[in-house]
């Protein structure tokens, strides 16, 4: 790793985590190190940490080093870190003893010297993930630009919207992709064929009726390996590769993408305990999780989902959550706090087209 790198990777104890979070998102290493005088490793902020403190609704005002104060590891106490000039042999068993995917190299005064990940010793690794997009809406709220065009297929930045899915699946190893296609799916067959032009092996599950927003795994095998699932109407920069690592870390049967929505009441609120007033705000902002459309499933998850789909009903992602939580599945949910944006609306749309033309996007 370049010394370079490792800068990006280093951090003031004084950053408040919200900035940390870039920082991060920048050096795309999936961790951070917070770091004191003469480069002294004080502690690491994962990928990993930093959806949990999300999750947890922890302040990202917090400063680095307070966030290092709070966060407990009873396994790892003391980041785990080697001396520089370790052999790659001996990093390597480090590593997969220690179940890590990140170790700090420490030179001889103590400072960080470099940083090593699994990918550095492990380059182009594939993923075992397999993923399936859906891709048959009819995007009626989106006419008259998808009167002739499925949605998945309207341009972005000058690309469909799905090769842009497509692309970052395969930059993050997935190579085994289905689309699952409805309306117009001879636009999509048309423009990816086989996938090999896209660097992955591409397959389509064909529907003849809509079947839900979960409806067409009831027509694919069963899957060897987690399985990625997404709607095809989804622009997001979100971390496949750390969704997985999340995903088996939990031993989730189904891990499902959250995003925070923060709504604000016009009005004010007024906490009533019978007729008695008990407080009033005025004009709450409150935040919620919502659904952003993307989900990892393990095979035994397939094992909920109807092998048949009567005519005119569906199997919704909703049924198929309900029905693992009622088995007593772990079912976990991962914040997304890279870009996303679910194109439903044209204003979806518009913004959809400046985020690409600005940059924001990749």
């Amino acid at each position: 790793m370049t010394t370079s790198r490792v800068e990006q990777a280093c951090i003031p104890p004084a950053m408040p985590l919200r900035d940390a979070i870039r920082t991060l998102d920048a050096g795309g290493l999936g961790i951070v190190l917070v770091t004191g005088e003469g480069r002294r490793l004080l502690g690491t902020i994962t990928d990993g940490d930093v959806r949990r403190a999300i999750l947890a609704g922890r302040s990202l005002d917090l400063t680095a080093g307070e966030f290092l104060a709070e966060k407990h590891n009873p396994v790892y106490p003391q980041p785990v870190s080697a001396p520089a000039g370790t052999k790659r042999p001996a990093l390597l068993r480090l590593m997969r003893q220690r179940t890590i995917q990140h170790l700090p190299l420490i030179d001889s005064e103590g400072g960080v010297a470099d940083l090593v990940t699994l990918n550095d010793l492990i380059p182009d690794r594939p993923q075992s993930l397999q993923a399936v997009i859906m891709a048959g809406g009819l995007g009626t709220r989106l006419r008259p630009l998808t009167d002739d065009t499925p949605k998945p297929m309207l341009p972005v930045g000058g690309r469909p919207l799905l090769e842009r899915t497509v692309a970052r699946l395969r930059d993050a190893g997935v190579r085994q992709v289905s689309v699952s296609t409805f309306f117009r799916a001879d636009k999509v067959q048309g423009h990816f064929k086989d996938g090999s032009e896209f660097g992955v092996d591409l397959e389509y599950v064909c529907e003849d009726r809509p079947l839900g927003t979960a409806g067409a795994l009831s027509r694919i095998p069963v899957p060897t390996a987690p399985l990625l699932v997404m709607n095809g109407d989804i622009l997001t920069t979100v971390d496949f590769r750390a969704m997985h690592e999340f995903h088996r870390e939990h031993e989730a049967v189904m891990t499902v993408g959250v995003r925070k929505y923060d709504f604000s009441v016009p009005y004010g609120v007024v906490e009533c305990d019978g007729v008695n007033v008990r407080s009033l705000a005025e004009k709450p902002t409150y935040s919620s999780f919502v659904n952003a459309g993307i989900y990892l499933l393990e095979p035994l998850a397939f094992r909920y989902v109807p092998k048949d789909i009567p005519v005119g009903e569906k199997f919704n992602m909703t049924d198929l959550i309900t029905r693992l939580l009622e088995a007593g599945h772990a079912v976990v949910s991962f914040p997304i706090h890279e870009y996303w944006l679910d194109i439903g609306q044209p204003a979806d749309y518009e913004r959809a087209q400046d985020d690409a033309d600005s940059g924001r996007l990749g």
